[in-house]
């Protein structure tokens, strides 16, 4: 028996075009409406997952913490000083904490998917799901400003650098917004998104070659236990780049609300 290698298929789950109604779930409903594709059950199931062990871990809060509420706790506390308190300072922070956390826990359970078997998959993956989760940065950190100086103040805050000759404006400023307005928000969503396309590809690769390579049955088989090793050391990474990412996207949040509130410190 010979193996055959199927390189993997991109296609609609990823950059989902016209999609095929036979891959969709609830397509025939409401003339497709509410149809999902499995990335986006994934995405559901992930936020249920979310939404209910949170709900378990403070709905009877105890004193002194035990169990999911310790566990709850200390992740929170975790997004609290770690990333709030360390960039915003505590009085700003109890502010923005609510969705510094969200942002936060959100990426986290993304990005889990992609290496449980049976999902194998990160809805983050795919740009709609970074693209609003960049969204609501991008807002709180329009909202930090706006509120302390007014729009049109931040605004001018943002991108007019003091004590520059007259003639040094025209080329600063649209660098500037563009660096602050645009590219923010535009690099939050692709690095995110790049990370676990990435990293599902190489994960489809390395065990796409094991299957392939074992049942060569011939000299190639021996092979299959190096891809598999290799497979299963990135898995070990990936869940070093499921939190990490998760770490810096809420960092980065966090950095950009603490430059909005001080936008007239250059």
């Amino acid at each position: 028996m010979k193996g055959h290698f199927h390189a993997p298929d991109l296609g609609e789950e990823f950059f989902p075009g016209q999609v095929d109604a036979d891959h969709l779930f609830f397509g025939d409903f409401a003339d497709g409406w509410f149809a999902l594709d499995r990335l986006m059950l994934v995405r559901i199931l992930m936020t249920l997952v979310l939404v209910v062990l949170f709900m378990l871990a403070f709905k009877n809060p105890k004193l002194v913490p035990k169990g999911l509420q310790n566990v709850g706790e200390h992740a929170v506390d975790f997004v609290r000083i770690y990333i709030a308190e360390d960039i915003l300072g505590k009085k700003e922070a109890k502010r923005f904490l609510p969705v510094i956390a969200t942002i936060f826990f959100a990426v986290l359970f993304m990005n889990v998917p992609t290496i449980i078997p049976g999902l194998n998959v990160s809805p983050n993956g795919r740009i709609g799901m970074p693209i609003v989760l960049a969204a609501v940065s991008y807002i709180a950190m329009i909202y930090a400003g706006a509120k302390r100086y007014g729009f049109g103040k931040f605004v001018k805050s943002s991108v007019v650098i003091p004590n520059l000759p007259p003639v040094l404006h025209l080329l600063v400023v649209p660098i500037e917004f563009f660096s602050t307005f645009i590219l923010r928000p535009v690099t939050l969503a692709i690095r995110l998104m790049a990370n676990f396309l990435a990293g599902h590809i190489i994960l489809v690769l390395l065990f796409s070659a094991s299957n392939f390579f074992f049942w060569q049955l011939n000299g190639w088989t021996a092979l299959s236990g190096l891809t598999i090793v290799l497979g299963l050391a990135f898995s070990l990474f990936e869940l070093l780049v499921i939190f990490l990412q998760a770490y810096i996207f809420a960092l980065l949040t966090a950095v950009y609300i603490e430059l909005s509130l001080h936008a007239d410190s250059h």
